[in-house]
């Protein structure tokens, strides 16, 4: 009995991960082995750091808004404990996004607490 690989489809496969990973460097964009792996751990990495993204972006939001309410001789857990205390439900990212864009708006906030 012949021996069966079912070759176009293991091309296939291979022509799929080597699409993905156009614009390498040097064996990492053709070499099956090297591209393989390369792209594994890219996925591994976009995993991670889709987390990571969150992170950062809430570390920076604080930041803006402990900058933004010093001048008022508030710091940020303060200000944070004030809101909560006072029911008012907003969350850190529309308050950054106040503090930067609207001042006057978010001016209003702190003056509203005190």
């Amino acid at each position: 009995m012949p021996r069966s690989v079912n070759s176009v489809a293991s091309r296939a496969r291979r022509k799929k991960i080597l699409k993905q990973t156009r614009g390498y460097f040097l064996a990492r964009a053709n070499v099956w082995t090297v591209a393989k792996n390369t792209y594994e751990k890219g996925l591994t990495y976009a995993y991670r750091d889709r987390k990571t993204k969150k992170r950062n972006f809430r570390s920076l939001w604080i930041q803006r808004i402990n900058a933004a309410v010093r001048p008022y001789g508030l710091t940020y857990s303060k200000f944070i404990g004030k809101l909560s205390a006072n029911n008012i439900e907003l969350n850190r990212k529309v308050l950054a996004d106040l503090a930067m864009n609207q001042p006057q708006a978010f001016e209003a906030i702190v003056k509203s607490l005190k």
